[in-house]
């Protein structure tokens, strides 16, 4: 019998799935990240043993335009989040008996005043707070720290949003970069420009990036699961894909903090079977909140070495669009939260905690520190948010009737932004 026509055929079939595998790395990009996630292996088969605290984040890239919608679909959108919040997860308590909190990234190109003073009141209320979210594109350092400085003003002067560090009395921000492309990270070069875009968001006050992962993105870098400072190289991109972890040795004087949420491969769900699908800790419709998904989240063991039982879980979503309500607003969410307090109400050595990426950055600056003590007295422990009334504007109805101010430097869509004191 001839066996080379069978052997070719196999031979076939090898180059094949070999080729499929190859493309489904590719598709996402794993290539870039399944060497950094084996090496992890080891840690994430450790246990911890005793009590542990999980600290929850959303970070939300809340885009009420998205679509390119009519201003009163973005309108209804802002005025759904501030009416429903409250009314869904008022009732839920959290170990240290604090509601449900979100952390509104708001995209400061398509800055609208009216927006703003409804998320402030709604974060007044304490249900969240509000940091910087940006898309760019073709961009100059120049123009992004003008940019930057302009609208952290803004929302600090006209809304009263925004952190101090109470050592310095320095405005600070939270950060996300839209189509994740910080520090110029696509391939391609675009939605950004800026190579040394890490120096411009330290040196204008970013406290810390909350972009990543960004699986199944090509802009996901290779460093995974991890909480660190990323040193910029000006004269390239991507400068986060490899840092120092925070902990690990001082902190860098130029070194701009990342942190990061979880990015595993979940074989409970698998294509065809066989190919684990990726656990990137969005959450949206088809990636709806559920206590299952908690398990992984802990397994990534984003953590501070000084503080072996806090984890740190920091989500995203896309929470404007009426698309996402039904899983971040709606009943998914809701029992998450439940389950939440059914497993602590079972587990006393399980606490969890809700915390705006402010408050996350605290923890992980007071582990970093050997903080000793509990979760809620290190929530404030270097940046404060006063939630009273802003320096200047408007605060009451919270849209529809705020007025903007005269025409300074304008946003990044053209539209001026409010007088500030």
């Amino acid at each position: 019998m001839d066996w080379w026509p069978v052997l070719l055929v196999f031979i076939a079939l090898g180059i094949l799935f070999l080729l499929l595998g190859i493309g489904e790395l590719r598709k996402r990009s794993l290539d870039r990240w399944l060497v950094p996630y084996l090496l992890q292996s080891g840690h994430r088969l450790g246990r911890h043993h005793g009590p542990i605290h999980v600290l929850i984040c959303i970070a939300d890239h809340f885009e009420p335009k998205a679509g390119n919608v009519a201003e009163e679909v973005a309108r209804a959108r802002v005025e759904k989040w501030v009416r429903h919040y409250p009314e869904m997860f008022e009732k839920f308590r959290d170990s240290d008996g604090r509601t449900p909190r979100h952390t509104f990234f708001y995209p400061i190109e398509e800055y609208d005043p009216d927006h703003l003073d409804a998320l402030a009141g709604l974060c007044r209320a304490g249900y969240g707070e509000v940091e910087i979210h940006l898309h760019h594109d073709n961009d100059t350092a120049e123009n992004l720290r003008r940019t930057l400085l302009e609208a952290r003003d803004c929302l600090r002067s006209r809304h009263g949003l925004l952190p101090r560090d109470h050592r310095t009395g320095r405005l600070t921000y939270g950060f996300i970069h839209g189509n994740w492309a910080l520090d110029n990270s696509r391939p391609d070069g675009r939605w950004c420009g800026v190579n040394n875009e890490l120096d411009v968001l330290r040196e204008t006050g970013c406290y810390a990036d909350f972009t990543f992962p960004s699986a199944p993105s090509r802009t996901q870098p290779r460093k995974i699961n991890s909480i660190y400072y990323a040193i910029d190289d000006p004269d390239r991109p991507r400068s986060h894909d490899r840092g120092i972890d925070v902990g690990s040795g001082p902190a860098p004087a130029n070194g701009l903090m990342l942190i990061q949420g979880p990015l595993l491969l979940d074989w409970r769900r698998r294509r065809w079977g066989l190919i684990p699908r990726t656990e990137n800790g969005c959450l949206q419709g088809n990636q709806p909140p559920h206590i299952d998904r908690l398990e992984l989240w802990l397994k990534a063991r984003v953590q501070i070495p000084s503080r072996p039982d806090w984890f740190f879980i920091k989500l995203h979503a896309h929470g404007a669009p009426e698309c996402e309500h039904g899983a971040i607003l709606g009943e998914p969410m809701a029992r998450f939260h439940q389950d939440l307090a059914d497993r602590a109400l079972r587990d006393p050595d399980f606490h969890y905690h809700y915390v705006t990426a402010r408050e996350m950055y605290n923890l992980v600056k007071a582990a970093e520190e050997g903080w000793s003590g509990t979760v809620a007295k290190a929530l404030d422990y270097h940046l404060v948010w006063e939630s009273g009334l802003p320096s200047a504007g408007f605060l009451g109805d919270p849209l529809g009737k705020a007025q903007g101010g005269n025409s300074i430097p304008s946003t990044p869509s053209g539209r001026p932004w409010p007088k500030s004191d």
